[in-house]
Formats: structure tokens, C-alpha cells, sequence
């Protein structure tokens, strides 16, 4: 698969693909049907670089699961965490339409529906990452914010695109 995104970063060293993961995110690769199915379902289409990933691994958890923020959230004052990425399906637990996917944090713990929710955080619900289309519209291409359920959910700038925040994650101990 040649990458329209990417190009310039090391993807052979980016999962972490333990026992866990396996489990609760990794499932099989998306086709084209299964894309435009989950996009109807969530009312968005997801940004292509969201897609190219997923392609190449849907859904797990990185090796390095912390991105750098310019505010304080309830996570840090320099930085959010992330415990895993959600995929492209219905079958695993953390998966778009999963169990505890998008959809569940919206209408179950009355996360705003302003996009598509695509990162759990270490709080067990309390804090997400979403895909924001409140700027774009349900076709273009979303900033990615933090969402503190706990802060009225309160939106965190995060990176401009899903692409500067895969890019962008850091090592947790880069921040003791």
C-alpha cells in the first residue's frame, strides 16, 4: 500500500501490540464497505489519514501514548494521555461502534456529538480524543481535540489533524 500520509514516519514502530490489544482493539483490516457503513452510522466521514492508518493496523495501542498540549487538562498541565486508538468496526470492545466506542461515550456518558470519539484516555471514560468536525462540517477534515468529561466537557485543543497527532505523540517519561 503506497501512503498518501505518513511518508516521513516510522509506522513499523508504532504499535504496541500486546496481549491487550489484541483483545480489545486490533481488528481486521477495513474495506471500503465497512468504511462507508461506519461512517453512516456515526453521521461523519473520517479523515483519510484516520483511514491509511487503520488500513495498516485497525485500531491498538502506541508505543508512545502522550501528546504535548499548550493548556492544562485534567490529565497534566503539559500534556494529554491516551490509552489506545479505537478501529474501523463493530467487533472489538474499543472500536468505533464498539461496546465502549464513539457512539456509547455520546449517548451513555453525554459526550457532545461534535465528531467522532477515537481515543480513550487513562480515566476510564472521564476524557476522550475526539475527531472535532464542529469547525469543518461532517465531510471535511477535523482538528483533534482532548474532552474532559469532568471539566463540563470542556475541549482541549490537541493538533490540527489526525495525522499531526500520530506524529506528534511522546514517550510518557518524556514528561516526569
Amino acid at each position: 500500500m503506497e501512503l498518501k500520509f505518513f511518508k516521513d514516519f516510522d509506522l513499523t514502530v508504532f504499535w504496541d501490540n500486546d496481549d491487550y490489544s489484541i483483545k480489545e482493539y486490533i481488528d481486521v483490516h477495513p474495506d471500503d464497505e465497512l468504511i462507508s457503513s461506519i461512517e453512516r452510522d456515526l453521521g461523519y466521514k473520517l479523515s483519510d489519514s484516520y483511514i491509511e492508518l487503520m488500513k495498516l493496523q485497525n485500531g491498538g495501542t502506541p508505543k508512545k501514548t502522550c501528546f504535548p498540549t499548550f493548556e492544562s487538562t485534567s490529565w497534566a498541565e503539559d500534556h494529554v494521555a491516551i490509552t489506545g486508538i479505537m478501529g474501523i468496526g463493530r467487533n472489538k470492545r474499543y472500536s468505533l461502534c464498539g461496546e465502549l466506542g464513539s457512539q456509547f461515550m455520546i449517548t451513555e456518558w453525554g459526550y457532545p456529538n461534535d465528531g467522532i470519539y477515537i481515543c480513550d484516555c487513562p480515566s476510564a471514560g472521564h476524557d476522550m480524543i475526539l475527531l472535532d468536525y464542529s469547525k469543518c462540517g461532517k465531510n471535511g477534515e477535523p482538528e483533534v481535540v482532548h474532552v474532559d468529561q469532568e471539566d463540563d466537557y470542556k475541549k482541549t485543543f490537541v493538533a490540527k489533524n489526525f495525522e499531526t497527532f500520530i506524529k506528534g505523540l511522546k514517550d510518557d517519561e518524556e514528561f516526569d
